[in-house]
């Protein structure tokens, strides 16, 4: 496995970051301690969830089986780099007052109940799931502070947030004196590059990692219409790739891809990620297996070059929109 720095820090994690939102609804606890036993088994020590994950009547659930997987011991807290997020509402009805979003009070709370869940008594690094446009920075901030100050927070990174964002939250953070955010965690993939415009930008200038969940585009670019043909319906547990290709457009441009890469003799699912891997200021994807056999494949991506020729050929594919503002003016 190859390691880089997380941004600007010191801070040495995996080029692949393992992700657990299918622990819980889609992968029982006994598969998915399994499966970070794999992880760990591979190299890869940069684990990523959220409080909410587990869904519906069972969001915390995926912290639970993490946090029950670290209690067998055997140094498997020690050697994972810890990424949760907290934001929205952890209930199933209405949202009390103070129970979602960044204020100062429902940080406090969250990151409590998060750490309770996992059985540790630090979070590596906390990211905001969301931005809170009702909050300002720095009572964020002044939250976040306090946490680090108490040992249960040692870094702070986004999610989902744009680039001005980015801008305004590291500024606010240099006025007082804090480390401000050190990594964000954004929708980017072959078949949807808009983060190029803003986002990557911003983020590498302030020296944030860039971590690209979905890279597969929810199944699209991992053989979708290959494994349509062959009887598997090209579905993923959303459904979103099967819908997408109902757009003949899109079908077009995918079965290019998969023609593509057939002529290369490469996988689809591991070129995808190993195009993620070139980019510039991208850490590393995040990979949701369901099986061992999934992890193994997003690993065997970690030792693919793709050559000039082939990323020419990708963009002639899946144009990226270019850098701003000239994307969106003269």
């Amino acid at each position: 496995m190859k390691y880089t720095q997380l941004g600007r820090t010191g801070l040495k994690v995996s080029r692949l970051v393992l992700g657990t939102m299918n622990f819980g609804p889609q992968t029982d606890e006994a598969n998915s301690h399994a499966i970070m036993d794999a992880a760990h088994d591979a190299g890869i020590n940069f684990f990523d969830t959220a409080n909410v994950y587990g869904w519906g009547e069972n969001k915390g659930r995926t912290e639970e089986i993490i946090g029950s997987w670290f209690a067998q011991g055997g140094g498997r807290r020690e050697k994972t780099v810890l990424a949760t997020k907290g934001y929205a509402h952890m209930g199933t009805g209405d949202v009390w007052p103070n129970e979602d979003k960044l204020s100062a009070v429902n940080i406090r709370r969250a990151v409590d109940a998060s750490l309770k869940r996992l059985r540790t008594d630090h979070i590596d690094l906390y990211q905001f799931h969301h931005v809170d446009r009702s909050t300002p920075w720095d009572e964020i901030w002044q939250a976040m502070d306090v946490l680090v100050q108490q040992g249960k927070i040692l870094y702070v990174g986004s999610s989902n947030h744009a680039g001005w964002h980015i801008a305004k939250a590291n500024e606010t953070a240099r006025r007082r004196g804090s480390l401000g955010l050190v990594s964000e965690q954004c929708l980017y993939n072959l078949a949807e590059r808009r983060a190029e415009m803003e986002v990557i930008p911003a983020a590498r200038d302030y020296g944030l990692g860039v971590i690209p969940w979905s890279p597969l585009h929810g199944g699209l670019l991992g053989g979708a219409i290959r494994k349509e043909r062959e009887g598997g319906g090209g579905r993923t547990a959303s459904g979103r790739s099967a819908d997408a290709l109902s757009n003949t457009a899109v079908r077009d441009q995918v079965q290019a891809y998969e023609d593509l890469l057939d002529k290369h003799g490469l996988e689809p699912g591991e070129a995808a990620l190993a195009w993620l891997l070139a980019r510039p200021g991208v850490t590393g994807p995040i990979v949701g297996p369901r099986t061992a056999e999934q992890l193994a494949s997003a690993v065997r991506a970690t030792e693919l070059t793709l050559s000039e020729e082939l990323l020419r050929s990708l963009d002639e594919i899946f144009p990226g929109p270019g850098p701003s503002p000239e994307a969106f003016a003269w």
